[in-house]
């Protein structure tokens, strides 16, 4: 399995396959800032996210991904005058009042930064960006935000893994020690909300890249890196004063894949703990938990089951991700603008 895994990756990079190369996130309803930069500065707080992925628990040389945000909003000024905006005795600061009172924010900017590590076997990208946002209020209940993020990938090969047994590996690699390339990345997005629905597109990896660790010294087909595409939506039911329930949506497109979408299911008492559900095409199911710890730290685990041929050889996927609330002046446990 380790070899089937090598000559996948291999053919990635050096036979020209298109395929997804962006991470993938099971919890992005928790961080949707990591796929788009429009919710740069979304609340009235610095918030820090940081996630560890293991994919595919068993393979050796599995994918793994690491990441840390943090983004806050620059001269934002939220209109809570309701008292159910805060945590009183005996009321639910995410019940039918406090959506009821829920108003724009006033149009403001913001400003974020994203470091991501992703290794699969002999590859590795790490990325960095700077990211920036306006958010402008169109009514009483609905902003507009528009948001980029300009940033290098990094993507570097350690030869010393190109072990594919009979298959042969191209000398201008073989035996190189650790080779890099460093590229520009520009991402950009927009993302409508509400009190009770999201709508986000977003697209990463904007520019195509060409991938050549060789330095042209051998011709063959150029890998790439291709535009990603990324449609997310959600909306809020309450279900009674003390439970909420969304239901989300994301759509990711690369050409030339078909389109693949995941379904996610999120229940939450008050704003303290949640429970839920992910159901991705073709590929597996996925459960998810966490909690807020006070005002400050927030905390999700999800575990994913792959229904495909790959279930045979691993023991599933762990994802977790850990949230620190800087600045929080209102006392709120949880988001108020994203779920």
């Amino acid at each position: 399995m380790k070899k089937l895994l090598f000559v996948i990756v291999f053919m990635w990079f050096f036979q020209g396959i298109n395929a997804q190369q962006k991470p993938h996130y099971t919890q992005y309803i928790l961080n949707q800032y990591i796929v788009n930069p429009a919710i740069t500065g979304i609340e009235n707080y610095i918030d820090v996210k940081l996630s560890h992925r293991h994919q595919w628990v068993g393979i050796q040389d599995a994918p793994v991904t690491t990441y840390f945000t943090i983004h806050g909003a620059l001269g934002k000024k939220d209109y809570r005058e309701s008292a159910t905006s805060f945590r009183l005795p005996g009321q639910n600061p995410r019940g039918k009042s406090y959506w009821e009172e829920y108003n724009t924010p006033g149009p403001h900017h913001g400003v974020g930064m994203q470091v991501v590590n992703d290794r699969t076997g002999p590859l590795n990208r790490f990325a960095a960006y700077g990211t920036y946002a306006y958010h402008l209020g169109l009514n009483s209940t609905t902003t507009l935000a528009a948001g980029f993020g300009v940033g290098v990938t990094n993507l570097s090969l350690n030869t010393a893994k190109l072990d594919f047994g009979p298959i042969a590996v191209d000398p201008a690699v073989s035996s190189s020690g650790i080779l890099n390339t460093l590229k520009p990345d520009i991402n950009a997005g927009l993302y409508l909300y509400t009190g009770n629905y999201f709508i986000g597109v977003s697209a990463q990896q904007i520019i195509p890249q060409k991938i050549d660790y060789s330095d042209n010294t051998v011709k063959q087909t150029e890998g790439k890196l291709i535009p990603h595409l990324f449609g997310t939506a959600g909306y809020r039911f309450l279900l009674g004063e003390d439970i909420n329930f969304t239901p989300s949506v994301m759509i990711k497109y690369v050409d030339p894949l078909p389109v693949q979408f995941e379904l996610n299911a999120k229940f939450q008492y008050r704003d303290l703990l949640w429970l839920g559900g992910s159901y991705r095409h073709e590929d597996g199911f996925a459960g998810m938990a966490g909690l807020n710890v006070g005002n400050t730290v927030n905390v999700g685990y999800a575990y994913d089951f792959t229904t495909s041929t790959l279930n045979n050889y691993t023991k599933g996927t762990h994802e977790i991700i850990v949230g620190f609330i800087i600045g929080n002046k209102y006392g709120d446990t949880c988001p108020r603008n994203v779920w």
